[in-house]
């Protein structure tokens, strides 16, 4: 099916561009949303009618759009979650938890703002974007951890906190030991000299 965008859609237009797609993408999404119109005689005459108002609310609207993102830009919100001792999630964080995350934080945004590649399913830091306009998203951190004291620690070192054991831990574990031996030693024989 033939449409006519009115607003930019990642990954297939901008604005006034005539494209094909599917007629069930182009019935139960784009044209409900008020995203598109069917690309007839008469729509593409409205359109071009309409054009230059959709085009300066368009621009008002993005630099709304991108002096929020200016605020938001390094935002990095918290969520407390149970967790096993692997850093696996009992459940998973979802685009509305993000969102009511961002919300608490002072942003005011809906879940269907809130882009995910994956499903969150474990303890740490993980990035996530949000739409704040169809040609403006920004990066947020999200930080799942088990307890807020946890949180912040994950915030300073950038590395998820965990009851396993990573692969440079064992050494700074090995290094410690050490020195307690060494201490420990330096006792005995200190002990032992002054008896």
């Amino acid at each position: 099916m033939q449409i006519i965008l009115l607003e930019r859609i990642e990954k297939l237009g901008q604005m006034g561009d005539l494209v094909n797609v599917k007629t069930g993408y182009a019935r139960n999404f784009l044209i409900p949303q008020g995203k598109a119109l069917r690309a007839t005689k008469a729509n593409t005459e409205r359109f071009e009618a309409e054009r230059a108002q959709r085009e300066a609310n368009n621009l008002e609207l993005r630099n709304d759009a991108e002096t929020e993102a200016g605020k938001m830009k390094d935002l990095a919100v918290s969520m407390v979650r149970a967790a096993s001792e692997m850093g696996q999630l009992f459940g998973s964080v979802t685009s509305r938890d993000i969102a009511d995350a961002v919300t608490e934080a002072g942003f005011t945004i809906d879940r269907n703002q809130v882009i995910m590649d994956r499903s969150i399913k474990t303890l740490g830091l993980t990035e996530a974007r949000v739409r704040l306009h169809p040609e403006v998203v920004v990066t947020i951190i999200v930080n799942i951890a088990r307890s807020l004291a946890e949180a912040e620690t994950q915030l300073k070192t950038g590395i998820a906190v965990t009851g396993e054991i990573t692969d440079d831990a064992p050494e700074a574990v090995e290094a410690e030991t050490a020195e307690v031996e060494a201490a420990e030693a330096g006792k005995v024989d200190g002990d032992d000299s002054a008896g």
